[in-house]
């Protein structure tokens, strides 16, 4: 499935400008029909599927209770 340069920053949550740049130095691959950039949204799978890895790690991470401190000393 081909995408356009708006419809890839979305996907990616990425920046159009982001896409531009990766695109003028050849790290995407594209068709150009003509009037624009069009991107096959299979070259991004590995890249979501990190994506995903990397935010149920951070969830994990965030979620997980602060240990109690052993040296706090109550002044009461």
């Amino acid at each position: 499935m081909y995408m356009t340069i708006k419809e890839t920053a979305e996907y990616l949550e990425v920046p159009k400008e982001y896409l531009h740049h990766l695109i003028l130095h050849n790290k995407i691959r594209t068709v150009h029909d003509g009037d624009q950039y069009l991107i096959n949204k299979d070259q991004f799978q590995s890249h979501m599927e990190q994506m995903e890895k990397y935010r149920r790690i951070i969830q994990e991470y965030l979620s997980e209770p602060l240990p109690e401190d052993p040296d706090v000393k109550d002044e009461d």
